[in-house]
């Protein structure tokens, strides 16, 4: 291994002493090799589960994430939102797309599923197409292969509700969609699903791509965010200092995400104005529900997500829920509160405290109160960002890492439990983008505990205006040195 990028976040010579230390500590150097490896490629790669209505995607999908999650009943369109899951198939972890197709909207059937397969296929590093083989290859099947087509991401072929040897005939009349090899299965009864995800495997990228932006040197990307009518086109425009996007006082005018290159502070940045997100996406009409999906891709696309509260109106679910959406995404982010011209003194108070209590998952992300109608402090909008993605790009060196770690557990060790005491024997950052980290222990450490250690390393090392992933390995008792 003498290629330093093997080695994930770490040089050759960190790299020689981190595996030293672990031996010494008595864990296993593959496992040790394997942990930097899983952290170091962040996000899981991505499958995307596509087909028209009522062909039996939601059930598969259950099949394959091996437990009863995603909604199923007999008629069209029940799966409305696109929802994700964790998979793990043959030692390997992936996020699964469940997409579904919903009742027709004034375009037809073959629009609505073609477009909501687009959003699905945009931010996926491969697709599962479903098929019904009892029905054969429909015209709305078709439509379907086509999009997969433009988007050129790998695609592996269902064929589903194959129960027997009968159906065998029925699969193979699908070779006709150009797609390749369709694999029988029945979502129903299991039958041929692990030859399907040995295949997905093989189409899955070992680590996904990192969709951040465009090549080096490139424009940064910044996703505005919020819930409709929060001022996110009223911000875009104020910031290009003119109008480039529709505003309207009904919530809800903008429908696609509108890209736009901005000189702010010298710099050029990407500002990608994204369709509001709205409640219960389930009970959305078709636009709504695609422009929700839309703001999923844009948020995948982006480096920072600008989330954007309307102080008017107290902080609700829904901004939770969005920014929550951010924090999982990985992405830098800043919080905009808008419309802060338009505060009395109580009203000022009374948000202070909502922030207080409904803010505190993202107490590290940098704030600006802003008026996208006056144009007030919006010069402080391109420092935060800059902030955040400096945090987003910290990496601290695993030296200096194990010094802080050893002074943690000396002043404020794990709390015992059931007679023991779990210690953190040493860490690795093993990627950035966001900043992640995998600790080596002797003992499961309580969440609680995590909590405290990711303080800790916001107080040391910055870490300002981006969220922080620890994951933690805990020594085996196979091979311990005493």
């Amino acid at each position: 291994m003498n290629d330093q990028h093997d080695h994930g976040a770490l040089g050759d010579a960190e790299y020689t002493e981190f595996m030293e230390l672990a031996a010494e500590e008595g864990f296993d150097v593959e496992e040790v090799e394997g942990a930097i490896e899983e952290a170091g490629h962040g996000p899981l790669p991505v499958l995307a589960v596509v087909g028209r209505p009522n062909v039996g995607k939601s059930t598969l999908v259950n099949r394959i994430i091996g437990r009863r999650e995603a909604v199923v009943e007999d008629k069209p369109g029940v799966t409305r939102d696109r929802v994700t899951y964790e998979a793990e198939w043959a030692g390997r972890r992936f996020k699964v797309v469940d997409t579904g197709g919903w009742e027709q909207d004034v375009l037809g059937i073959d629009a609505s599923v073609a477009a909501q397969a687009e959003f699905a296929i945009e931010a996926a590093d491969a697709c599962l197409f479903v098929v019904d083989a009892t029905v054969g290859a429909t015209d709305t099947d078709e439509a379907v292969v086509r999009l997969l087509r433009r988007a050129g991401k790998p695609v592996v072929l269902a064929a589903n509700k194959v129960d027997g040897q009968s159906g065998e005939a029925d699969a193979a009349t699908l070779w006709s969609l150009g797609l390749g090899e369709p694999f029988p299965v029945s979502s129903l009864h299991g039958r041929g699903t692990g030859d399907l995800l040995d295949e997905v495997l093989r189409k899955l990228p070992e680590a996904p791509e990192q969709r951040f932006g465009s090549a080096v040197g490139g424009p940064r990307r910044i996703a505005l965010i919020g819930r409709p009518n929060v001022g996110k086109s009223s911000l875009l425009n104020k910031v290009a200092n003119e109008d480039r996007v529709v505003v309207n006082e009904l919530a809800g005018t903008t429908r696609d995400p509108v890209d736009e290159l901005i000189e702010l502070g010298g710099v050029t940045w990407k500002f990608v104005d994204t369709a509001g997100i709205r409640k219960k996406v389930h009970l959305q009409s078709g636009a709504d529900y695609y422009a929700s999906l839309r703001t999923a891709a844009a948020i995948e696309k982006a480096e920072v997500a600008v989330i954007l509260i309307d102080t008017t109106d107290k902080i609700s679910v829904q901004d939770q829920r969005i920014i929550t959406m951010a924090v999982e995404s990985g992405r830098a982010i800043v919080i905009a509160y808008n419309k802060w011209d338009e505060l009395d003194e109580e009203r000022r108070y009374y948000l202070e405290r909502e922030i207080e209590t409904e803010m505190q998952q993202v107490t590290w992300a940098p704030r600006v109160n802003v008026s996208a109608k006056t144009g007030r402090h919006m010069e402080k909008l391109v420092p935060a960002i800059e902030t955040a993605l400096a945090g987003w790009e910290t990496r601290v060196p695993t030296g200096r890492l194990n010094a802080f770690l050893g002074e943690i557990v000396a002043a404020n060790p794990h709390p015992i439990r059931g007679g023991k005491q779990p210690r953190i024997l040493f860490g690795t950052q093993a990627g950035t983008k966001p900043p992640r980290f995998v600790l080596f222990a002797s003992g499961f450490l309580e969440a609680g505990y995590r909590r405290f250690i990711e303080r800790r390393l916001r107080e040391e090392f910055g870490f300002d205006g981006t969220p922080i992933h620890i994951s933690v390995r805990v020594r085996e008792k196979r091979g311990r040195k005493k």
